[in-house]
């Protein structure tokens, strides 16, 4: 895929007589695992970097050479940032973070067999990549399947990845998010640097900061996921899709840049780095997009609507017209906008998938065509995200992958 193409590009910035109005984010479940793009090989350019640029967020045709918005330059900057982690001291970094981290979990070793309170003392660093798997299969059943085909160290650091996520999402939308306040956040970052220093709290954490230590993964993306958990706290309206796009790399977008040193690259893959980059975040786009086609109605019980209220009005819409939860043509015509923009999100990021290792080709891309299925489901619905939730079966499931395996096979 190439960065800032057409398609991608015209999804941001508005399309079909200003009538499509995108769902960006949706404040709540976040996307899964993206497929992340690999690192840059040796020998590749650094000045490709700045030639390339992360997915635009809008359907319309531009012929004229797109300007970036205020958001996607945001996105762009920490792309910048991971790309130039992996291209440079990604592997003295690496060595140096073991040696910290070994020399660390050692000392909390030694220390556990008096008080108890050391890491190591009450779980062994493969006992918490152990109970990362579980959650991940408990959660995210078909993505944990596909792990099976990767080498086991990509396993686990994805596990780790994945856990962590949850872990960060569940404090704005689990059992407890009540009591969460912005300096419950500021303390759960305080604790993500602690782990990336080699400081762990817990086996979870010391299954994330160990994986850290192994691969040239930067923290920013960490960062951004939290600042997507702020904006829950006190953000319930978007003005435009720019807002909106932010937000969905900020709660999905980011997943795939964790995860872009974990997954690899295909040895004989000719794509530049940053393209496979732009599949990933495309892919955490469409995921958001789609979490929050289908959840209006439940979103709206909450008091919270993730459309963009400037492309509601131009479609006729008002916040009474969702509240209300009436399907009506307007709202038909609106919701084809969206949908026509979030499989674009997805087109892109499946021509990222062919570049990735072929072990992490499957997950990926079962998860990405289950998540798109989603899309038929609400039109087969006719439209009514207000009292109906639209899922894919588990026939559809069972049948997609194969499919999907023997896609990811032949993948070239």
């Amino acid at each position: 895929m190439a960065a800032g193409s057409t398609a991608v590009w015209a999804a941001h910035h508005g399309c079909c007589g200003g009538r499509v109005g995108p769902q960006a984010a949706a404040g709540r479940r976040r996307g899964a695992l993206l497929p992340p793009a690999p690192t840059r090989r040796a020998g590749e350019a650094s000045s490709s970097v700045a030639r390339r640029r992360p997915p635009r967020a809008s359907l319309a045709a531009a012929a004229a050479a797109p300007v970036r918005t205020a958001s996607e330059e945001a996105v762009y900057e920490v792309v910048l940032r991971q790309a130039a982690l992996v291209e440079g001291g990604a592997a003295a970094r690496g060595a140096a973070s073991r040696r910290s981290r070994g020399a660390r979990w050692a000392e909390e070793e030694g220390s556990a067999s008096g008080d108890g309170e050391g890491l190591l003392g009450w779980g062994l660093l493969g006992d918490a990549y152990d109970r990362c798997g579980e959650v991940c299969a408990e959660y995210a059943k078909t993505f944990y399947l596909g792990t099976q085909l990767m080498t086991a160290e990509r396993r686990k650091a994805v596990w780790a990845i994945y856990v962590w996520c949850r872990r960060t999402d569940e404090l704005v939308d689990g059992p407890n998010a009540s009591y969460i306040t912005p300096a419950a956040l500021d303390r759960w970052e305080k604790r993500l640097e602690d782990l990336f220093e080699g400081r762990p709290y817990d086996m979870y954490d010391a299954a994330l900061s160990d994986t850290v230590s192994k691969f040239p993964v930067d923290i920013q993306p960490f960062k951004d996921m939290i600042e997507g958990m702020r904006l829950d706290l006190w953000k319930s309206r978007y003005k435009t899709f720019d807002e909106l796009y932010l937000y969905c790399y900020y709660v999905a977008g980011t997943v795939g840049l964790m995860t872009v040193p974990v997954m690899g690259i295909a040895p004989d893959s000719k794509a530049s780095t940053e393209s496979v980059y732009n599949a990933a975040l495309a892919l955490g786009i469409a995921n958001q997009l789609t979490n929050i086609l289908r959840d209006v109605g439940e979103d709206a019980r909450r008091g919270r609507i993730y459309l963009p209220m400037d492309e509601l009005a131009r479609a006729g819409l008002t916040e009474e017209d969702i509240f209300r939860g009436k399907v009506t043509d307007k709202w038909r015509r609106f919701m084809k906008g969206q949908i026509q923009r979030a499989r674009l999100f997805f087109d892109e990021a499946e021509k990222g998938v062919a570049h990735l290792d072929s072990a992490s080709r499957w997950p990926v891309l079962a998860s990405l065509w289950l998540y798109r299925q989603i899309l038929d489901a609400i039109e087969a619905n006719d439209y009514n995200n207000f009292t109906k939730r639209a899922y894919v079966g588990k026939a559809k499931k069972l049948l997609s992958l194969p499919v999907a395996y023997a896609r990811a096979a032949v993948a070239s």
